[in-house]
C-alpha cells in the first residue's frame, strides 16, 4: 500500500534520522512511502497557545496536503492525537467537515500503524541491552496506544524490556508547559528519569521525540548514562 509520510516540525529540524529510519521500516514492511515536500505543521503549537485563527489556517493547509485516500503515518502520537481529537471541533459545521472525518480514519502513529493496520510485529531489529518504555500522554490518552509499542519491542532481538514505576505519569514536557512552568516540568522529568534508572535500563524508548527531547536534556544536565531512543530508531537497528 501507499503511505503518506507526515514529519512533525521538531523531527524535521532536530531528529531527521528518525524520519529516515521510519521510511526504512515502512518499506521493509512492504509499503510504498511518499512524502509531500509542501507539508508544514499540523497546527498544534498555535492551537495550544490560544491562537485558534492562526491554527485553523495551518490546519487547513494540512488537510489539503494530505487529501486523498492514502494512510498518513507520523512518528508522533502528539501530532496524530491533535489531528484526530481537535480538528473535528476546529472545523465543525464547515465545508471540510467530511474531509476531517475521513482524515481521522486515515492518520496513524507509526507503531499503531505497524501493528493495527499492517499486522506486523517482528521487523528483524537487533538491539542488545535493557530498555524501559515511556508512555507519552498523547500516545496513551489521545491515541489509545499501550500494547502496540511493547509488542514491537518484545520482538527486538537482544532487547530486555523492563517496566518502570509510574510508567503512565507525564514526563513534564507538555509543549509550552515546560517553558511556562519550568520548575514543575523539571521535577516531573526528574521523577521519570529516576524511575527509569531504577530499572537498570540503558535506554528509554517512546513514540514521541518531544518527550524524549525533554528527558534527554535533563539526563545530559545530570550526566547520567541512560540514553533515549525513538521506537523507529530501535526498529531500524540491525
Amino acid at each position: 500500500m501507499t503511505v503518506q509520510l507526515f514529519i512533525p516540525c521538531f523531527v524535521d529540524q532536530l531528529y531527521p534520522q528518525t524520519a529516515f529510519n521510519m521510511v526504512s521500516v515502512l518499506e521493509q514492511a512492504g509499503c510504498t512511502v511518499e512524502y509531500n515536500t509542501e507539508q508544514t505543521c499540523c497546527g498544534q503549537p498555535a492551537f495550544n497557545a490560544g491562537f485558534r485563527d492562526d491554527a485553523k489556517e495551518v490546519c487547513s493547509k494540512f488537510l489539503k496536503d494530505f487529501s486523498g485516500s492514502d494512510y498518513v503515518v507520523a512518528p508522533s502520537a502528539s501530532c496524530v492525537g491533535f489531528v484526530r481529537n481537535y480538528y473535528p471541533a476546529l472545523f465543525d459545521n464547515s465545508s471540510v467537515h467530511n474531509d476531517v472525518k475521513d482524515l481521522q480514519k486515515r492518520v496513524f502513529e507509526f507503531s499503531s500503524f505497524l501493528v493495527n493496520v499492517l499486522g506486523v510485529e517482528d521487523l528483524g531489529a537487533v538491539l542488545k541491552g535493557k530498555a524501559t518504555y515511556h508512555d507519552s500522554c498523547a500516545g496513551l490518552r489521545e491515541c489509545r496506544i499501550k500494547e502496540e509499542p511493547r509488542k514491537l519491542l518484545s520482538r527486538v532481538r537482544g532487547l530486555e524490556l523492563i517496566e518502570m514505576n509510574d510508567v503512565e505519569t507525564c514526563c513534564g514536557f507538555g509543549g509550552s508547559f515546560a517553558v511556562k512552568f519550568e520548575s514543575i516540568s523539571v521535577a516531573m522529568a526528574d521523577q521519570k528519569v529516576n524511575n527509569a534508572l531504577a530499572t537498570g535500563a540503558e535506554y528509554i524508548i517512546s513514540t514521541d521525540l518531544s518527550c524524549l527531547m525533554h528527558l534527554d536534556g535533563y539526563i545530559k544536565y545530570k550526566g547520567y548514562g541512560i540514553k533515549t531512543m525513538h521506537i523507529a530508531d530501535v526498529l531500524a537497528a540491525k
